[in-house]
């Protein structure tokens, strides 16, 4: 038996348009006109979860999605730079930044550091190998690249180098004790998801 999970990326939000670290803020007006559009084409699925923030959860709603709110699959917890600017946190904190984007296990913000996060993923991945069914998770960019950089087993460093769009899907087929990508950065139109 094979579980699947195909993972939807929430629509966009201003953060995600200024390039800030997330704060629990709404999608923008793009963001809905851009989720509505798809509402016709998500696929058929056995559950459907979404990570607990506003983002996701309007996401899922705006898609016509009925999910159950996973904590597991909530975004980083990026702490006292939360909301902020990644520019300006840069030129604050540039020791810090350098410290975090090359140490997966640096938390200078005081929140959860990237080795914690992905551990966090791996665990939920690990939890639905067992479970044989289509899943559909509405989260984060970097719930998402976590869960790819776990299903390809490649380092925590490379999760710097794994683009995520909104309202992108990625799709992981699991067996036995393994995740596999089948695809990554497609539309919720592509035959994959069906």
């Amino acid at each position: 038996m094979t579980a699947r999970v195909i993972f939807i990326c929430h629509a966009s939000t201003d953060a995600v348009r200024q390039s800030a670290f997330p704060a629990d803020e709404p999608l923008d007006s793009i963001g809905k006109r851009e989720a509505a559009a798809l509402a016709g084409s998500v696929p058929h699925a056995d559950q459907i979860r979404s990570s607990p923030e506003l983002r996701a959860r309007q996401t899922a709603r705006v898609l016509g999605l009925n999910a159950a709110v996973e904590p597991a699959l909530r975004d980083c917890d990026y702490g006292s730079w939360s909301g902020q600017n990644f520019d300006d946190i840069s030129a604050k904190e540039p020791d810090a930044v350098a410290a975090w984007l090359r140490d997966p296990a640096a938390a200078p913000h005081g929140g959860e550091s990237l080795r914690a996060f992905m551990q966090r993923v791996a665990t939920w991945l690990a939890g639905e190998l067992s479970q044989h069914r289509r899943s559909i998770v509405v989260t984060h960019a970097a719930v998402i690249r976590a869960a790819i950089i776990h299903a390809i087993e490649a380092t925590p460093q490379s999760f710097w180098r794994i683009d995520v769009a909104p309202l992108s899907c990625t799709l992981l087929s699991g067996s036995e004790s393994r995740w596999n990508l089948v695809s990554s950065g497609c539309s919720m139109s592509d035959d994959k998801h069906k």
